[in-house]
């Protein structure tokens, strides 16, 4: 039988899943407490869900996080954004954070998405 081998993208977010999960064995108060907050951040309000997973790429994308970069194009995709919005939200990141900014938008995340969507579809 075949091995199948995990891409790049699922291989980043498989190493933050396990580093996550360690974290919440050893310290299992802050990581409730993280996580409910985290979860309450993204809740729709007057901002939707998907506007909030673009917002949060944006940042990562000007934060240079590359795990956030590609857990946030996952919530973009997972929250029904478009690539074109995905990207414009890359463009309004590089526009803020510069030279920086624009080559993570223009490698990884659209490396993540070619990946995580081609996954998912």
């Amino acid at each position: 039988m075949e091995e199948q081998r995990m891409s790049f993208t699922e291989a980043y977010l498989q190493e933050y899943k396990h580093g996550i999960g360690t974290f919440t064995e050893k310290m299992p108060d802050i990581a409730h407490h993280f996580n409910s907050f985290t979860e309450a951040c993204f809740d729709a309000g007057e901002l939707s869900k998907k506007e909030k997973q673009l917002i949060a790429l944006g940042i990562s994308v000007v934060a240079q996080d590359e795990y956030c970069m590609i857990y946030h194009t996952r919530g973009c995709i997972d929250q029904g954004a478009s690539e074109r919005e995905i990207m414009e939200a890359c463009g309004v990141a590089a526009a803020f954070g510069g030279g920086a900014a624009m080559s993570q938008a223009v490698t990884l995340v659209q490396e993540a998405y070619e990946e995580l969507n081609d996954a998912t579809h």
